[in-house]
């Protein structure tokens, strides 16, 4: 099987049958003593398994089980999966073990063939949950942490160290979508993802929150020069990458800009946070992009952009339509589909209008994987935002559902589309993984204003 398996036991008899079994089946297997032999050995090791004894003198399996998790926890380590050992027949034990934590619980002397399975059932139900959580947390398209997980990260750490919260939007990306397309436009952000990750360390956390928009915390840097450097850096090899991937004469002035707030000094609450640092992004993307600013409230207040209001109103737009001008319609989670969807409808009602309702739904092909099969019906959430217009909207009713909002069409466009939609799919590589039915309602709304 080729696993690593750390036996951990007072006894040795016991080590010696567990090392002989286990080795006759090609895996490697490191013997300890005592729980305080695990917990050094877990610093500079990552095992495959861990099979634990419940009894054990001066530190139990129990004690030895909560102290390495602590370490785990502390270090941001996976947890490595624990089975325990017991010589007792006793259910209040395993009870006690299972409750803690614990992976599976094995019977002292050992049965070869369920010691194996369980081993074995072990390790596999481990690594599928460590690939599923790292699809809920990573970016696939860069490898940093999605919006969420990010988030969750850099509100932890605002809370508790110091450092630089930063946001870093791409200059100009656009033009790449829209003169060299979106395979180009994937290959510029991955490009870009490697550029950040040479320029960073493994310690500081960076995010993918929009398109072509990125989130990092930077621990313990604190001062401007280094947010200098950091930033012509990537400028610079950005600028690089873009010859490389594009050509000399692309023509397009691709660049970051960037906005950071330093941590503790203006608080640890990260909304307000990421607001100051959003404000001073704005001010760079308004003033030549390409470079970065650090928010310094004592600049802000010297500012008197409240005393025009006129002009408050034009700052404000400028910075929503610059926050949110991506391509596509809007796929929405479903608290903020509904609020657009109810207000779409009020406005049909009172001054008249058409919209579709459409619903798409899949089933898996024969023989396929359940994570293929999300893998697709994800591939066809983003058709539809590349195809449909902004004026749409799009909510993932189901994990094999979408359901979608066409505004302002006739009953000939609404089929088009789907066609057009439906094409799309079955030339996408994805459709021999999942099924889709669809079925979509029309209506026509009256004007009330009219004679």
């Amino acid at each position: 099987m080729g696993y690593w398996i750390v036996v951990v036991d007072d006894d040795a008899l016991s080590l010696t049958n567990a090392k002989s079994l286990l080795g006759d089946e090609d895996m490697k297997v490191s013997c300890l003593r005592s729980g305080r032999d695990l917990l050094k050995f877990t610093e500079k090791n990552s095992p495959d398994l861990i099979l634990l004894d419940v009894m054990m003198p001066e530190m139990d399996g129990f004690e030895a089980y909560s102290a390495l998790r602590a370490k785990e926890d502390e270090a941001g380590k996976a947890h490595i999966p624990v089975i325990f050992l017991t010589g007792e027949n006793d259910s209040e034990v395993e009870r006690r073990g299972l409750k803690a934590g614990a992976s599976d619980f094995i019977r002292k002397p050992f049965n070869k063939e369920v010691l194996l399975r369980r081993i074995k059932n072990t390790i596999e139900n481990s690594k599928t949950i460590e690939i599923l959580t790292e699809e809920a947390t990573v970016d696939k398209l860069t490898g940093f942490l999605n919006k969420a997980s990010g988030t969750s990260r850099v509100a932890k750490l605002c809370n508790e160290s110091g450092g630089a919260l930063t946001i870093m939007d791409l200059d100009n990306f656009k033009l790449v979508n829209d003169l060299f397309g979106h395979d180009m436009g994937d290959k510029v952000l991955r490009g870009f993802a490697d550029i950040v990750r040479r320029n960073t360390r493994e310690s500081d956390i960076l995010s993918r929150i929009g398109g072509d928009e990125f989130m990092a915390f930077f621990e313990n840097l604190t001062d401007e020069a280094s947010m200098s450097s950091l930033s012509e850096r990537l400028n610079d090899q950005l600028t690089e990458e873009a010859v490389r991937l594009m050509g000399e004469d692309n023509g397009i002035p691709l660049g970051i800009s960037i906005g950071a707030v330093m941590i503790p000094e203006y608080g640890r609450d990260y909304e307000s946070l990421f607001a100051l640092a959003d404000s001073v992004l704005y001010s760079v993307k308004q003033n030549g992009k390409h470079g970065y600013a650090i928010y310094d409230q004592s600049k802000e207040e010297s500012e008197s952009f409240g005393n025009d209001l006129e002009k408050e109103i034009d700052r404000i737009t400028k910075i929503v339509e610059e926050r949110n001008d991506k391509d596509g319609a809007l796929l929405l989670g479903r608290e903020s589909f509904a609020v657009a969807y109810r207000f779409i409808m009020r406005f049909y009602k009172r001054y008249g209008g058409s919209s579709a309702k459409v619903l798409f739904s899949f089933s898996s092909e024969k023989g396929i994987q359940d994570l293929d099969f999300r893998d697709a019906v994800s591939q066809f959430g983003q058709i539809l935002v590349g195809t449909l217009r902004k004026s749409d909207l799009i909510m993932q009713n189901r994990s094999n559902q979408y359901f979608i909002l066409l505004n302002e069409s006739t009953r000939f466009e609404v089929e088009v589309v789907i066609d057009r939609i439906i094409s799309l799919w079955k030339n996408s590589g994805y459709s021999n993984k999942a099924s889709v039915e669809y079925s979509y309602k029309y209506t026509e709304f009256g004007d009330v204003n009219k004679e």
